[in-house]
């Protein structure tokens, strides 16, 4: 069930995909699947509804939930980052002037998103799935993350 429920989810990944007109060529490279899967996918051809609505239901989740679920079917940061990049809204991350430097969001970053920079944390948005695992774990409430439509 675990890999029908993870197709599901590369099912809407590949949806949102060509919806920004990637090729199914680019498709296939981006979510590391072979071409044929992915032309099956588009076709409508192989996939369980069942498995596209439980991959629904894990999408609308709060984003930290949604990384978990993922993560646990898939035990691969790049497919799982990469399927919440696509179905998700992009974060709006800001680190107020109280940031301290310490580093505990840096750790906290499953995505390797943060870095310590000047003695101030810096996100790399091309890496960040909006989890809110930092910003949950900042000693001084200092990182705000927004969903953005």
């Amino acid at each position: 069930m675990p890999k029908h429920i993870l197709s599901g989810l590369k099912y809407l990944a590949v949806i949102e995909l060509r919806k920004l007109a990637f090729s199914t060529y680019d498709v296939a490279e981006i979510l590391k699947m072979d071409r044929s899967t992915v032309s099956h996918y588009i076709h409508d051809r192989n996939l369980s509804s069942n498995s596209i609505e439980v991959a629904k239901v894990i999408l609308d989740l709060c984003p930290q939930d949604s990384f978990k679920m993922i993560y646990s079917l898939c035990q691969d940061k790049h497919l799982t980052f990469t399927i919440l990049k696509y179905c998700l809204n992009n974060p709006k991350i800001t680190i107020k002037n109280t940031c301290i430097g310490c580093g505990v969001c840096v750790d906290a970053c499953i995505m390797d998103a943060l870095e310590i920079i000047n003695l101030n944390s810096k996100v790399n948005l091309d890496f960040c799935c909006g989890c809110l695992l930092c910003s949950e774990n900042c000693p001084t409430n200092s990182i705000e993350i927004l969903e953005v439509e």
